[in-house]
């Protein structure tokens, strides 16, 4: 995250780090990967070694028209044009087909990173780095692989899911690209080149659809009609606000249920009284792409396993503890351990469906180890609930995708929450800590990069707080609400108190002018000595919210569309911006 991420203001160090560690490939996975290198290669050429004058004779109307609207239009007709069926296409068609030929290049790039790099010698700062592209790029695949599935659909949703796995595709791209970033050598130079135009591909592929879909980045039905139509679905067992609608009722239960109620499918426990001692154990007890809600039950103690991971294939997996401070999970790796910011995570989800109840997740580093991150979500339709998130710099990686912060608290110091998912946090308290004495506090720091994304981060409802050891010293270390990581960055305060230990300026430049007329920063209605907006930033992309309907853009219901999966989790919820 540049230089900034250290929390200094002049770049004296720049540890830009991101990962997860993914063992070396088989030979089961080379052979796999051969079989597709080996189809892709077969039906995807590259245009750009053509002559201009054969381009300018394979061009139809409809490629140019397509390519006109991305950010990259001399991408977007060499990776069409010579694609099967691309220049007899309309451009409804070109939809699918822009889709499928990048799937068909991370496809690719997939393979040859697993055959050029994975069996040299690397050291652990560049293994990292290198673990971290290997399991993004898969994640891509994967996600590029659902987008191209659902593009034709009619179903409701279709059009945001389609938004969300593409935008994840291209952070994922970002982060992988940042964490090389931070190392030398062979493997990165030979990686950069490998990988190159990925993310370019994905921005266009995201335009494309966009615009063909009329997307103006906010979309749903009318916020009045939203809520008549929650309050028809309501089961009658709550009041109509307090359940997005992605979570089955039986879900609802075990999120409301003690926990001495819930039959656990399976139960961690030190003292050897359950199905075993370790969470490491139990993850892979789980079947992959399962359908059906698998509970594992953590018992009370501080687990410390190195790096545990809810990997992609582990779908509706559920954690319950014995609550904040009772069940901890907990780590103790930073950047300084030579490793990315991505790997340092004491606990990562990426599988669909993630849910964590009553559980401690702790990164100890402390601030003089700078990035250590406590816990890392990528996974989609996540839901995180009474939960504590403890650590310094980048306490909290909302990496990815969808997901849902309810009753939690979050300690930290610089960008201590960060990532590009589209993310509500809602009735948290989220507390800024004493920090290294040259340092600032910076509450986010959202790296949304392109503007057809669909995220950012709101917080809804929720207490800015100063932990008790910033409280005597607060008027010796500045806190801001965030400063923008990448030039899209878009964050918002809605509802929520803000004490008096937030500056009057309220946000933080990263860099001089970057980022200040292209990122959303707003306020709305926020209530506490710190609220005040009289003296906030001048910037062009930093508003006070004044407009209900801009306002509800940022609830549970529009933002992540929360009313057609959060009900079956049974996380009680705010729909709108008031019941």
């Amino acid at each position: 995250m540049a230089y900034g991420r250290l929390g200094l203001s002049a770049p004296l160090l720049n540890q830009n780090h991101e990962a997860l560690s993914t063992k070396t490939p088989s030979l089961k996975f080379l052979l796999l990967f051969s079989l597709v290198f080996t189809v892709a290669s077969a039906l995807h050429t590259t245009a750009s070694v053509e002559s201009e004058p054969a381009l300018r004779r394979k061009l139809t109307q409809a490629i140019s028209r397509t390519c006109d609207r991305t950010r990259y239009p001399t991408l977007c007709v060499n990776s069409l044009v010579d694609f099967p069926g691309a220049t007899s296409a309309g451009e409804r068609d070109l939809i699918h087909i822009s889709v499928n030929a990048t799937l068909r290049r991370f496809d690719k790039a997939l393979y040859v990173v697993v055959s050029d790099f994975s069996n040299l010698a690397m050291d652990a700062h560049v293994r990292s780095a290198y673990d971290d592209c290997l399991e993004l790029l898969d994640d891509s695949v994967d996600q590029l692989t659902r987008a191209l599935n659902s593009i034709n659909t009619k179903r409701a949703g279709s059009t945001q899911d389609v938004l969300t796995w593409l935008s994840a595709a291209l952070t994922n791209q970002d982060t992988c690209t940042e964490g090389l970033g931070n190392v030398k050598g062979y493997v990165k130079d030979g990686m950069q080149e490998r990988l190159r135009n990925l993310s370019a591909l994905v921005s266009n592929c995201l335009a494309i659809y966009s615009a063909a879909k009329g997307n103006k980045d906010f979309e749903g039905i009318p916020i009045q009609n939203r809520r008549r139509r929650l309050m028809e679905e309501n089961d009658g067992s709550r009041r109509p606000s307090e359940f997005p609608k992605w979570l089955s009722r039986r879900e609802r239960r075990l999120l409301d249920m003690p926990v001495q109620g819930i039959k656990a499918d399976i139960v961690v426990s030190q003292d050897g009284n359950g199905t075993c001692k370790k969470i490491s154990e139990a993850i892979k007890m789980v079947p992959e792409y399962s359908n059906r809600r698998t509970v594992i039950y953590v018992r009370a103690g501080r687990y410390e396993e190195n790096n545990l991971k809810v990997g992609r294939k582990k779908t509706n997996l559920m954690f319950i503890g014995d609550g904040k401070g009772i069940t901890i999970i907990s780590g103790g790796k930073s950047v300084l351990d030579n490793m990315t910011t991505f790997h340092t995570a004491s606990f990562a989800a990426t599988g669909t469906g993630f849910i964590a109840r009553d559980i401690t997740f702790e990164n100890w580093a402390g601030p003089s180890r700078h990035q250590a991150v406590a816990l890392r979500v990528g996974a989609d339709h996540a839901v995180v609930y009474r939960c504590n998130v403890i650590g310094y710099q980048d306490t909290l990686y909302v990496h990815s995708q969808r997901q849902f912060f309810r009753e939690c608290d979050i300690y930290g110091t610089v960008d201590f929450i960060f990532g590009n998912a589209a993310v509500v946090f809602q009735n948290c308290s989220i507390f800024a800590r004493k920090p290294l004495y040259f340092q600032k506090n910076t509450i986010t720091a959202q790296n949304r990069k392109d503007p057809n994304q669909n995220t950012g981060i709101s917080i809804h409802a929720c207490r800015i707080l100063a932990t008790s050891d910033l409280q005597p010293s607060k008027a010796n270390f500045s806190t801001y609400l965030g400063r923008p990581w990448k030039l899209y960055s878009r964050t918002v305060y809605m509802m929520s108190f803000i004490g008096d230990h937030v500056h009057t300026r309220g946000w933080l430049e990263w860099n001089a002018t970057f980022a200040l007329d292209t990122l959303y920063y707003g306020e709305y209605m926020n209530y506490g000595p710190g609220s005040a907006v009289g003296q906030r930033v001048k910037w062009p992309g930093y508003r006070v919210i004044n407009s209900t309907v801009e306002a509800s853009k940022f609830t549970v219901a529009e933002f992540i569309f929360g009313s057609s999966w959060l009900p079956s989790t049974g996380v009680a919820f705010l729909g709108g911006l008031s019941v």
